[in-house]
């Protein structure tokens, strides 16, 4: 476990593009918090990370976005806040995304689907602690 504090907006691009540095497929990354806490923010860093020069755009409406990495990995983004339940998970694909070994797929509003989540992954908890300024709490998976 591991915590940090950002006290911006950059800071919490930061530590996603530290954390970037040592992810290789296949990795499932959870970003759990309030609306407004910081978890889209961080996938922006987290892209940038990975070498993607894209804009990062939440893909709420679409619930999933692909984005190519080097050497042919795929880099999926995964919004699933309108998501109303488990049984929408193959209407959108995501069954097979979770599949992907040539992919680091990180995924806002888990809690929706964590009985899907398998082993390995990565959870990061995000808390605002004021107007700029976030808790990001980091559990590496055992």
């Amino acid at each position: 476990m591991e915590t940090k504090i950002a006290n911006s907006v950059e800071e919490t691009k930061r530590y996603a593009k530290e954390i970037a540095k040592d992810l290789k497929p296949p990795q499932i990354i959870t970003l759990q918090g309030s609306l407004g806490s910081g978890k889209t923010t961080f996938i922006q860093g987290l892209a940038v990370g990975l070498g993607i020069k894209k804009r990062i755009l939440s893909p709420t409406f679409v619930f999933i976005r692909q984005y190519q990495l080097e050497r042919g990995n795929k880099f999926y983004h995964v919004d699933l806040y309108r998501l109303d339940s488990e049984k929408e998970v193959e209407s959108i694909g995501l069954s097979d995304i979770l599949e992907d070994k040539d992919a680091i797929i990180a995924i806002e509003w888990p809690e929706k689907i964590k009985n899907l989540l398998p082993e390995g992954t990565i959870e990061i908890k995000f808390k605002t602690l004021g107007q700029s300024k976030r808790e990001i709490l980091i559990l590496h998976p055992t």
